[in-house]
């Protein structure tokens, strides 16, 4: 086995065993975070009826040209707030954070902290 596919294998195992805890419903969606190089994307999910509430991410049409110049977590941090506001806009103030395969630190932790900041409580 190559290392990246190890590497690949514990990402894997790593993302199942955080799911595993965590179920989103209508009145509490699941945030499900995902983080490339570049951007950051975030959507809440009612995993009950399998549909996605909202989604916000760097390329997203509020957010795209105020972000040039900033660090990649303070857009993560606008990327929070922006979903907080498209979610308390259908009025849900509570939602399940699910991380994934990242570690709750930089840019995932950003995100969260911009969610809390627009009144998102979890």
């Amino acid at each position: 086995m190559g290392s990246t596919n190890k590497l690949q294998l514990i990402r894997r195992k790593r993302k199942a065993r955080v799911r595993s805890k965590i179920f989103g419903t209508e009145e509490r969606p699941r945030l499900s975070v995902f983080r490339s190089s570049r951007h950051i994307y975030a959507q809440a999910i009612a995993d009950d009826t399998g549909k996605t509430l909202a989604f916000a991410s760097t390329l997203s049409k509020e957010l795209r040209g105020n972000l040039n110049g900033i660090k990649k977590s303070d857009a993560a941090r606008e990327v929070g707030k922006l979903l907080a506001k498209k979610l308390t806009s259908h009025s849900i103030n509570k939602i399940v954070f699910d991380r994934g395969r990242f570690l709750y630190h930089g840019r995932v932790k950003a995100l969260a902290e911009g969610a809390r900041e627009s009144g998102l409580q979890f």
